[in-house]
């Protein structure tokens, strides 16, 4: 393991990761990857000049076991004599407030933290502990929620701070295994923790992590590490061709009048001034010429939309929600009487275009919003109907008793992602008990729901479309629980 320290030096000395004498904000969450990071830098430093300063936020998760990884932090960066910057955020409490699964509150919390932090010892890059193994098991998260190249590549070794544009994070650990960095530390003697949650069943990672690849490693490619990292890098940069080639098209910096700024300053092109029809283009620049704008207007670029901008000029595609600059929770637009919503609209140049207040049919309430809910918990809003979910591993046979405003799916065949919408024109639905399905209009005729307040309604269905759940009706009949669900998911909705 000798070699380990000259490893990580050559490839921060190769991609240029870290400058001689720079000032480096180190992540150390307590856990082994980011305790051996911290023990190569400062190892490395003595020839380098680095100036480290140890960064922990403590997510206050998992009770005494956080506060025994902030001390194992305070008590190391004190024996390596470097200052640390230490802090303590209720994530939970962020996670209920801002309507967001844990996971995505605990990464945006940790991010600003560090940001804040890098600020304020005055450093310009901040050092991860992402590893081999991360990088496996992301590429294989993504390919499962249906990424494109872009997403499959993977961590770069250097990008930008999701919270502050001028701070660059850096990865010198993505070439080296997991299982280098343990024996490393089982002979270094580098004291570190285990975090109990990373062996937990419930979490995707968790069964990407430790049943998927073993499972493909043993009968499919031994070497599948070293398989998908050639794969993430082709990938990479073919990316960024589509990336650099849609920028050329899509934006000019010259300036012009009449046209939509981009952020940096340049500017969205009319059509004369393209030098390729929008029609004309490879089909993959197309895709990131939409993609972009939609992020730009604030709208998810999901793959079903970008489709039909693309093969559809002049024509209004409904979108549910649209999220301001610091706003990251889900929300649709409320229901009203009215009954107005978003749509985006793509011209023959090729230019997107937000539109606002488009009545929906006669009769019918338009717009959707799609969820993501893999993550063990979350939250949106939709119609004004307020809806929080929960997956857990079924536990026994054991019947759960039936709550008002909560219901029990099985969460492997409602899959993700699913999209909250209200009645459309022929749906279909299987009542659960029911052999087979009816037109929703039939069943809620059945049921006597009053006309108006079926176009209230708020339901859910899944990747394919399929209804599952109906706000205050029966389930679906195939997505109910059985004797072989393997996962459960919660669905609790209220209207304030």
């Amino acid at each position: 393991m000798s070699e380990l320290p000259d490893l990580v030096y050559e490839a921060i000395r190769s991609r240029r990761l870290l400058a001689r004498g720079a000032r480096v904000l180190v992540a150390v969450s307590g856990g082994l990857d980011s305790i051996v990071l911290l023990h190569l830098l400062h190892h490395l430093s003595g020839k380098t000049g680095w100036r480290l300063v140890v960064g922990h936020l403590n997510h206050k998760l998992r009770g005494n076991s956080s506060n025994a990884d902030e001390r194992l932090v305070r008590r190391t960066a004190e024996t390596l004599g470097l200052p640390a910057i230490i802090a303590r955020r209720d994530v939970r409490a962020l996670s209920r407030k801002e309507k967001v699964s844990l996971e995505m509150a605990a990464r945006a919390a940790r991010h600003a933290f560090l940001a804040r932090a890098a600020r304020r010892v005055g450093a310009r890059v901040i050092a991860l502990a992402h590893h081999a193994d991360d990088q496996l098991e992301l590429f294989f998260l993504r390919l499962l929620r249906g990424s494109g190249g872009q997403g499959l590549a993977g961590m770069r070794w250097k990008s930008r701070s999701p919270s502050a544009r001028s701070l660059d994070l850096v990865r010198p650990l993505l070439a080296v295994s997991k299982s280098t960095l343990r024996e490393y530390a089982r002979r270094q003697r580098i004291e570190h923790r285990e975090d109990a949650s990373n062996a937990s069943p419930d979490i995707l990672r968790n069964r990407v992590r430790h049943h998927l690849l073993p499972l493909l490693q043993r009968n499919y490619q031994p070497a599948l590490a070293q398989v998908i990292s050639r794969t993430a890098d082709i990938l990479g940069a073919e990316s960024e061709f589509v990336e650099s080639t849609a920028a050329e098209w899509l934006y000019d910096t010259r300036p012009r009048t009449g046209t939509a700024k981009r952020s940096g300053g340049s500017r969205i092109r009319g059509g004369a001034a393209n030098p390729q029809p929008f029609d004309q283009l490879h089909v993959s620049v197309q895709r990131r010429c939409l993609q972009a704008q939609l992020i730009a207007l604030r709208v998810a670029p999901d793959f079903e939309l970008v489709e039909k901008l693309r093969l559809n000029s002049g024509v209004p595609v409904q979108v549910g929600s649209r999220a301001g600059k610091a706003d990251r929770i889900k929300r649709a637009a409320p229901a009203s009487n009215t009954q107005l919503a978003f749509s985006v609209l793509r011209e023959p140049s090729g230019r997107v275009q937000l539109q606002a207040g488009i009545p929906a049919p006669r009769g019918f309430t338009r717009g959707s919003l799609t969820l993501d809910v893999t993550p063990k918990a979350g939250a949106a809003c939709f119609g004004g109907v307020e809806v929080r979910w929960r997956n857990e591993k079924r536990i026994g046979l054991r019947k759960v008793k039936r709550l008002v405003r909560k219901e029990l799916f099985d969460a492997d065949r409602v899959g993700s992602p699913v999209s909250l919408r209200h009645w459309q024109p022929g749906d279909r639905f299987q009542p659960i008990g029911m052999a087979g399905a009816v037109k929703l209009q039939d069943f809620f005729t059945n049921q006597k729901v009053p006309r108006k307040e079926r176009q209230r309604l708020v339901l859910a269905t899944t990747a394919q479309g399929k209804i599952f759940w109906i706000e205050g009706m029966r389930i679906a009949e195939q997505f109910k629980l059985s004797p072989k669900t393997i996962r459960r998911l919660h669905w609790v909705w209220r209207r304030p």
